[in-house]
């Protein structure tokens, strides 16, 4: 059975950490600019079918 010869020291470990979790937020931006982009019809690397739907405002009387 492997066993690790010696402990992680603390500064590593945060590294690593810190490193996971830079790589989650990068990803999530990039995300979240892609559904901007589709949202706002600026994407040219999607393509997405237009729906020509008008919307009707209700006026309550």
């Amino acid at each position: 059975m492997a066993v690790p010869k010696k402990r992680t020291s603390a500064s590593k470990k945060r590294i690593r950490k810190n490193f996971w979790k830079r790589k989650g937020y990068w990803a999530a931006l990039k995300a979240f600019s892609l559904g901007k982009s589709l949202s706002t019809g600026t994407s040219k690397s999607f393509f997405m079918r237009q729906t020509n739907k008008t919307v009707k405002k209700v006026i309550k009387k």
